[in-house]
This record gives C-alpha cells, structure tokens and sequence, in this order.
C-alpha cells in the first residue's frame, strides 16, 4: 500500500455549481410552521431567505479561493482517501497538533484558528506557543473517501488518524477535538498508542456521577437541565442518522434546501448566538460549511458515524495528560469532579463565559489561548524528551 501523500487543491466542478443552482431554482417548499419560533425546526421564512442568497448572493469561487489558502493534502490509510489540511510553523520549536471536526462541521471550523496557532508571533502571541496543525476531514465527509463496508467507527478512526501523524513524521503530538473529534479525541488517549503526548477536548461526553445527585453545583444542574432538553427535544437527527442514515441520505442528498436546513438548525441550537445562528456566524461561513456535504454528496455518509458510533460511547478511563474547556452553549458539559473520573490526569480545566459547539468558529480567539495554555505547561517536558 503506498505511504504517499499527495497535495490537494479544492475545486468543485462547474457542473456541479449549475445543478445546485438548478435544484434551488425549483425548490419544492413546504409550507410555513404553525408556530412563530424555531421549536417545530428551522423556519420556512429563514431557510427561504438563506437559499435565496446562496443561488444569487454567495460566491463560491471566491469562498473556494479562501478556504484553499491553507496547504491540503490526501493520503490513503486502510484503503480509504483521506483529506486534510496541514500548515507547519515557521517556529523550529512548535509542537505538532492534531485536530478533529464533528458532525454538522468540516474543516472550515478551524480557517480561523489555523493562523494564530502555526504562527503566533503574527497574531500577537509568542513563539514558544505555536504549533503544526494538522486537519483531517472524517471518513464519509467532504473530500475524504467514503468507507464502503462497516468499520469506520471512533475506534478505527483514533487508530488512523495515529498513523496519519507518524506518516507525516510526527512522532510525538497533541490531540485536540470537539463534537465526533472530542469522542475519537477521548479514544487516542484511551488508546494510548505511545505517540500522543497529551490531548484537549470542548466537548467532554461523560456521564454525572451518581453520587453526586443530592449535592449538584449550579453548573451541574444547568448541564443536566441541557441534557433533558437535547434529550426530549434536540435529539431527534441523532436517532435518524444513528439508525436509518440511508434513508435520511435520499432527501438531503437530493434537495439543497433540505440540506441546508438540517444543518442551520444545529448553527441555531448549539451557538452562543442569542437566539439566531447569524448574531455570531455569517451566511458565507455556514454556507461554507454546508457546502462541504452538498457538494460532495456526503448527507449519507456522514451520518453513518452515528450508526457506527452513537450507541458505543460508554464509559473510559484515561490516563494521557487531558485538559478540558467547558463552554456555556456546549450541548454535553461537565464539571470538574464529573470529568475525573474519566479524565485521570487533568492537566487544564477552564469553565468560559461565552462560546458554544463550535467554539473555533464563534469564539477563535477564546479557542486558541485555551489550547495553548493546555498544551504549554508540556511543552518543556516534550523539548527535553
């Protein structure tokens, strides 16, 4: 099997930019919600208006040439193409950084962190902070190839994704991920195959500890009240896409719009955003985003990760230095005593005022200093080993 890693630039077909101009000119819509909030889904009146601006407003070649100023590469790992971005510093000392994207996100989570991490000193910061990053896309999303046959779960992938690191000649690095990238986050330390030195999540997936149900502090009540509401009424694209993703995959695979709305939705109910996603994200950012499962076709293929995946996050120790960001709008938090028990060696906990689930994207500069202060009290250690 060859070790190659081929550059990589993103461009997308003209054919395929004219068929989704097509299909959002003959949107068949439905018609408008029966109530005057977000509580039956994402409203007619938004995602009209979205889908209006991305057929007339929204240049993709210009947003392409954006998103493409960042080196990309692929290679083949187990059989299957994968995707990723990976921009060294100029500083001799940084510290390589691995980071994972989640469902609904993709890479363009990070175009904004991506600077200030590889060169701080640009951005205002110092040299001894900065770090190579590297950004795979996941299995079934965007450019990355699509896994054929079962397999591709949180477990697989943290495997890979070692072997991603140690191809680009990395032998010692730091994890770093959020949403699906906290789980498989979580898993290379559990895995603890000898490489990562140490790894840092903002969604940390544990549950309450039981005997801690008489006594809860108020941000365990807030994180349990959170969990109630995802499970009672923000959970159901999770059930779809962790038991029938085929099926969901026919209508949004066929219908922009329909696409469209099923990840606004989630840029709504998981920012920091006061109530409507555009009060911190911009419609070119989410359509950005959302361009990377239309124009790849991935609905199907990237909810597969939840039938992979959903139902196995059970309960791990891990013993790899781990630090953890808890942010206000995240939909699972923790506290502290809650997270030691599956986080043995807490190296950063903070608990922020502001940010959500896609904190690299609401919040860049809150996200940066937080990796960099987990990471820096290792990278002595790491210099002198």
């Amino acid at each position: 099997m060859s070790d190659a890693v081929t550059p990589f630039t993103l461009h997308v077909d003209d054919a395929v930019i004219a068929d989704l101009h097509r299909r959002l000119d003959h949107t068949r819509w439905p018609e408008r919600e029966t109530v005057d909030d977000w509580s039956q889904g994402t409203p007619l009146a938004y995602v009209q208006a979205v889908c209006r601006y991305w057929r007339e407003q929204y240049d993709w070649r210009e947003r392409e040439r954006r998103l493409n100023r960042f080196p990309q590469f692929l290679t083949t790992l187990d059989d299957l193409p994968i995707h990723f971005i990976h921009q060294r510093s100029p500083h001799p000392q940084a510290l390589a950084l691995l980071i994972t994207h989640g469902w609904p996100g993709s890479v363009v989570e990070f175009h904004k962190v991506i600077g200030p991490l590889v060169d701080p000193v640009a951005h205002g910061g110092r040299a001894e902070d900065a770090f190579h990053v590297v950004c795979p896309t996941l299995p079934g999303y965007g450019f990355s190839g699509k896994p054929t046959r079962p397999g591709w779960g949180v477990g697989k992938i943290a495997e890979v994704w070692d072997r991603l690191m140690l191809r680009l000649g990395y032998g010692r690095y730091v994890a770093q991920g959020g949403d699906w990238g906290a789980a498989i986050t979580a898993m290379i330390g559990q895995q603890n195959l000898g490489h990562c030195a140490a790894i840092h999540v903002n969604m940390p997936i544990v549950e309450p500890d039981p005997a801690t149900l008489n006594d809860l502090t108020p941000l365990e009540q807030d994180a349990l009240e959170a969990f109630r509401y995802y499970t009672e009424q923000d959970s159901g694209y999770s059930k779809q896409q962790s038991t029938r993703p085929q099926t969901l995959g026919y209508g949004l695979t066929d219908s922009p719009a329909g696409q469209a709305a099923w990840i606004l939705e989630k840029f709504r109910a998981w920012t920091d955003c006061d109530g409507h996603p555009e009060n911190v994200l911009t419609r070119d950012e989410m359509l950005d985003d959302i361009m990377l499962y239309w124009c790849t076709a991935s609905a199907a293929s990237s909810a597969r990760l939840y039938w992979e995946s959903f139902n196995s996050l059970g309960r791990f120790e891990i013993d790899l230095p781990a630090g953890i960001s808890v942010f206000p709008k995240e939909i699972f938090r923790s506290s502290r005593r809650w997270a030691e028990r599956h986080y043995r060696h807490l190296i950063h906990w903070n608990e922020l005022d502001r940010g959500g689930h896609f904190a690299a994207l609401e919040v860049p500069q809150v996200f940066v200093e937080e990796v960099r202060a987990c990471f820096r009290p290792l990278r002595q250690a790491l210099s002198d080993g």
